[in-house]
């Protein structure tokens, strides 16, 4: 559980934009896409499919996971993207929006349509896959590239990664006409290679302004007229630099978010919920992932990953026990606390409000160490409250799974 926590904080902490918000970044940065035309109603579908004025469109769900055209409908509508006739729009709009898309990378429970884009239908002549990430290896941005595309990148680094070409590039400089030039000959272009280069790097240039941790287009695709065209659009933003792209952070739809993560960010809390069930609140990421990792080896499920940080205040224990008992998974909680700039008192008068207020109906097991650590354990002795005290973690954690055996 610990691990999946660590490979999912990026997630948390990086704004994902639909789509259509993403291609109109794009198209702003320079790069070519396809016209398209969002849609939150029946009838604004029907009336984007009218200006685009063709005999068939092309239908696209609008949801933060990939893999939507394999994707299914909770309402047994197979697939979230469609090319259809323009004059079935009405049925698949209805059919699609206020539904839930399920797919290989939304989990089980899917994630809600909300918003359908309606695009025009291209004569596209081959699909690539083109992308660019941060990557620790090289400590830069990675270029990466293939000369198939439109379908599953991770199937096909599976089946022949020897078609996936990776560029590293020197953040500092940029990419050299030489790097342009072997992602262009590695995605197999056949019109304009030129033309192509200035869209790499359109698009290289979109990732650095942008404070990008991702830009994928899958497919980058190329017309009957060899012109390359950004056929999907899918961006990341570093959570870092909201402060410089106000606008673009504006765009953030909490409704394909965990609503306890919207709730946690706005009271500077770092959570990720989990599938276990016993809730941790601790100071510190690492603190946390020992947390975790010792409730798993004392045979527990930890519920999420909750660091309140190295300066919370009363108000913020509250919140993050409102957090974590919102999850009726929770059956304890345990509250492991290390205070070096957090002090254990101000830990003390949270849990004892919270517990107060809430009216907790779960054991809750407190292990204070640190400053002030004595005023702390005396706050909750004198609370009167039906508090489970723990003398170190291991205690701790021993107690909180037998709590709910």
């Amino acid at each position: 559980q610990a691990r999946v926590a660590a490979s999912a904080m990026g997630g948390v902490r990086n704004l994902n934009l639909h789509e259509y918000q993403s291609a109109q970044i794009m198209k702003e940065s320079g790069v070519n896409v396809p016209f398209g035309i969002a849609a939150h109603t029946v009838e604004d579908a029907v009336k984007a499919a009218a200006e685009i004025g063709d005999e068939q469109v092309v239908i696209k769900s609008q949801i933060l996971a990939g893999g939507r055209g394999l994707g299914k409908f909770t309402n047994g509508l197979q697939g979230g993207v469609h090319i259809i006739d323009t004059t079935d729009v009405k049925e698949y709009a209805e059919k699609m929006l206020g539904g839930t898309l399920v797919t290989k990378q939304s989990g089980a429970a899917g994630k809600p349509v909300n918003t359908v884009l309606l695009a025009k239908k291209m004569d596209l002549a081959k699909e690539f896959y083109f992308a660019i990430f941060m990557d620790r290896a090289s400590g830069g941005p990675l270029i990466i590239a293939c000369s198939e595309g439109g379908t599953s990148i991770e199937d096909l680094a599976e089946s022949s990664p020897e078609k996936i070409i990776k560029v590293p590039v020197n953040i500092t400089t940029g990419p050299t006409d030489e790097q342009i030039e072997t992602v262009v000959n590695g995605l197999g272009v056949s019109g304009d290679k030129e033309s192509a280069g200035d869209q790499i790097r359109a698009l290289y240039n979109l990732f650095v302004d942008k404070d990008c941790t991702m830009v994928e287009v899958n497919p980058l695709a190329e017309d009957t007229d060899g012109k390359l065209i950004a056929a999907d659009a899918k961006i990341g933003f570093d959570d870092n630099a909201e402060f410089r792209h106000k606008d673009i952070f504006d765009q953030r739809d909490h409704t394909q978010e965990d609503p306890r993560e919207v709730a946690a960010a706005k009271w500077d809390l770092n959570y990720i919920g989990l599938d276990g069930n016993i809730g941790c609140m601790v100071n510190g990421a690492g603190l946390a992932m020992s947390t975790m990792d010792i409730i798993s080896l004392n045979g527990g499920s930890p519920a999420n990953f909750l660091d309140v940080g190295g300066g919370a205040k009363v108000e913020q224990i509250k919140a993050a026990f409102e957090i974590i008992t919102s999850d009726p998974a929770v059956k304890a909680i345990l509250v492991n606390i290390f205070g070096g700039i957090m002090k254990c008192d101000i830990i003390a008068e949270g849990i004892i409000e919270a517990s107060r207020e809430l009216d907790l109906k779960v054991p809750v097991v407190v292990r204070l160490e640190g400053t002030n650590v004595e005023r702390g354990k005396q706050l909750l002795e004198e609370s009167g409250l039906d508090l489970i005290t723990a003398d170190d973690l291991d205690d701790a954690a021993t107690k909180a799974v037998a709590s709910i055996a």
